[in-house]
């Protein structure tokens, strides 16, 4: 048996015991995946990342895992990464860019300091790519436990900036909060349609006293998820739908911010940024903050 460093983090706030949790190993060298994934369950966060040396031009290789099965990319890991390894020192003070390897490819992800203090970072993510348009809506809000006549009539539709999602637009924050998923009935729904069982996000542009553009909501039980507190994957889509059915205008469709969480008692700020000619992405990035808030050391084989 061997002893494994991990720090553990909140991510997307500045707030300990909010946002999303990660657990963070920074010397994975050795494990192999069905051992990182056996860690990520019994860690039982969203996600956990295992960071080993770089194996083309990037600083490091990072594998992030949900407690169902590896993830391509994801949002939180990275931004909760980036944390980790400044707080190592992995990171220099006052370097602007730092590049993760990932199965999706490199990922850069912009830094901002503040008094030699990683205070913000930005993730890079792919341009968008958009599959299938489910009709019959009134059945995905029958197996979420919604009022048919909260769903605005609008495409529920899979974007991916590097990780699907299906994106089902909600008249009320009041809406998104009452969602209360059947998964039989959500996996029926995406089999009828010859899809798979996506992760799905809800999210209503209804105004709050929080500043927030977007009040958001994600399901991904066919990850092991059955809620995900923060989703920086998601999040750079959501924008790109936005921007896709005129939902935000030019200037608000820069920089936004969609407010996950809240219905599970941790609020996650997670600020999105679009780039744009007329209805075509040419930019998508992802940002935020993130907090240490423990550390410790797992055995394993």
């Amino acid at each position: 048996m061997r002893q494994y460093r991990y720090l553990h983090l909140d991510v997307f706030t500045d707030r300990a015991f909010e946002g999303n949790q990660l657990a963070v190993f920074p010397q994975a060298q050795g494990l192999e995946p069905a051992a990182m994934l056996r860690m990520t369950r019994e860690m039982n966060f969203s996600e956990s990342t295992f960071i080993l040396p770089p194996e083309k031009t990037g600083d490091v290789r990072m594998r992030i895992f949900t407690p169902g099965e590896e993830m391509p990319m994801a949002g939180h890991p990275t931004i909760g990464s980036t944390f980790a390894l400044a707080h190592l020192g992995v990171i220099e003070p006052g370097r602007h860019v730092f590049t993760f390897e990932l199965p999706v490819g490199p990922t850069p992800v912009e830094l901002e300091w503040e008094a030699h203090r990683l205070s913000f970072a930005w993730m890079r993510q792919q341009v968008p790519t958009y599959g299938a348009v489910a009709e019959r809506p009134r059945a995905l809000a029958d197996a979420l436990g919604i009022d048919p006549d909260q769903v605005m009539d609008l495409p529920v539709e899979e974007v991916s900036c590097g990780v699907p999602f299906v994106f089902l637009p909600l008249k009320s924050r009041k809406a998104v909060d009452q969602a209360e998923p059947d998964r039989l009935a959500m996996h029926r729904f995406f089999h009828d349609r010859n899809l798979p069982l996506y992760p799905l996000f809800l999210f209503s542009l209804d105004e709050g006293p929080d500043e927030a553009t977007a009040y958001s909501r994600m399901f991904a039980p066919g990850l092991g998820v059955s809620e995900d507190p923060a989703t920086g994957a998601a999040s750079g889509p959501l924008g790109c739908y936005l921007v896709r059915h005129d939902l935000l205008d030019a200037d608000r469709a820069r920089h936004f911010v969609s407010l996950q969480g809240v219905k599970m008692g941790r609020p996650s700020r997670v600020h999105v940024s679009i780039d744009a000619e007329g209805d075509e992405v040419t930019r998508v990035r992802v940002g935020g903050k993130a907090v240490l808030v423990g550390e410790g050391t797992l055995q394993a084989q």
